[in-house]
């Protein structure tokens, strides 16, 4: 036999005895891994959850009144649940992570089920009737903005090289309706949820500076409460933040702002279908197929949210006409407290499974975009409020 027959029968050998040796040990207790009993973690990330987002809920309530009658009670009043949201979910994902806890419980932040819901819900608030019944200078005023604002920002943020996704959601949120649009966009086009929280920072870090900015500049120019209300509807990306300035410009103000910005609100859809459309096209030609899109391709790409949108805003609209007025009130009240609720945690979760290390990614240029595309905004949405507005009577 040789030597390496025999250094191989030795380590056969070896091997056998080991493993013979391994069966009749008695086996030592081995620590728990990290994957193990995942329902239980996701039972505890749901109530860290929970939890967080009864605090989120507190603290909108709590700040405007706490500073009330001081310099940051008038910023606080506008601040709206997303910024308070989305710091908390921060917070909580540098403590969770620093307790090694935080991927345990990853399961039960279900940010885009959350955000998804929070939408099909929103549509409840939206009356379908409105682009009927809406002044045509909203409508007009409306379509002529959205495509400006949107164009321009998708081009500008091109023009710097920013990824698709992220310049979808920033052409949407600062040309529609800011955070609600962002979602929106988010879902059509499956941007990631760091861009997601992004956007929505820089939205709400503009849409404060403007409340008190709009009010002040339209008098500053002599504007008619008309073409104020206008002027602030069609610039300020947030309905709080345009109710607190059309309040602070007056009544008549307040009430055109409010029209131009639900017929905006109401334009959501159409967008969100529109940019499913061109992503679904995008990601063929990426393939390779350069053959049209057929419709069962669309369908399978397409946000199923924005049917549910559209379909709560058709039967909640059909509801509030037939119902005893009171009742739907009170109905759809109670849709738009369960709309707030899962948006609060869907911006909790975006927190938690934010990634640090996507602020330097994104770098100086969003910030840029959404600058310049406000400033935009705010000459295209003066001119159109003059030429829309001017002759406007109550």
């Amino acid at each position: 036999m040789s030597d390496n027959n025999a250094a191989a029968d030795a380590s056969i050998a070896t091997d056998s005895a080991s493993a013979a040796s391994a069966e009749t040990a008695p086996t030592a207790p081995t620590a728990p891994q990290a994957g193990q009993h995942p329902i239980i973690w996701t039972i505890l990330g749901i109530v860290v959850l929970l939890g967080l987002g009864f605090l989120v809920h507190s603290l909108t309530e709590w700040v405007p009144a706490a500073t009330k009658g001081t310099g940051f009670g008038q910023i606080a009043k506008s601040i709206e649940f997303p910024v308070y949201a989305i710091l908390v979910g921060f917070a909580a994902n540098a403590i969770l992570s620093a307790l090694g806890l935080r991927k345990k419980m990853s399961r039960a932040f279900r940010t885009e089920f959350l955000i998804k819901t929070g939408l099909v819900l929103l549509g409840a608030s939206i009356n379908f009737a409105v682009i009927a019944k809406a002044a045509v200078p909203a409508i007009v005023q409306a379509c002529l903005l959205i495509t400006a604002v949107f164009l321009f920002t998708w081009w500008f943020s091109g023009l710097l090289g920013l990824d698709d996704k992220l310049r979808a959601l920033l052409s949407s949120a600062i040309s529609i309706c800011g955070v609600s649009a962002a979602v929106a966009a988010a879902g059509a086009v499956q941007a990631k949820k760091e861009q997601l929280a992004y956007t929505a920072s820089l939205v709400i870090v503009f849409a404060v500076p403007m409340i008190f900015l709009l009010p002040w500049a339209s008098g500053q120019l002599g504007l008619s409460p008309a073409v104020t209300g206008a002027w602030i509807g069609g610039n300020i990306d947030t309905t709080a933040a345009v109710t607190a300035a059309g309040t602070m410009a007056g009544e008549q103000p307040l009430q055109i702002a409010t029209i131009v910005k639900v017929t905006q609100n109401a334009l959501l859809g159409v967008v969100a279908v529109l940019l499913t459309m061109y992503f679904t096209v995008k990601t063929q030609r990426e393939a390779g197929d350069t053959s049209a899109p057929t419709l069962i391709t669309l369908w399978r790409s397409f946000p199923k949210f924005v049917l549910g949108f559209l379909i709560a805003s058709v039967v909640a609209t059909i509801f509030a006409s037939n119902a005893d007025p009171t009742f739907a009130a009170s109905a759809i009240g109670v849709a738009n407290e369960l709309r707030t609720w899962f948006l609060i945690l869907a911006f909790v979760s975006i927190g938690l499974e934010f990634s640090f290390g996507s602020l330097k990614e994104a770098g100086w240029k969003p910030v840029l975009v959404f600058a310049a595309a406000t400033v935009v905004n705010l000459a295209v949405g003066l001119l159109l409020a003059v030429l829309l507005w001017g002759s406007f009577t109550f």
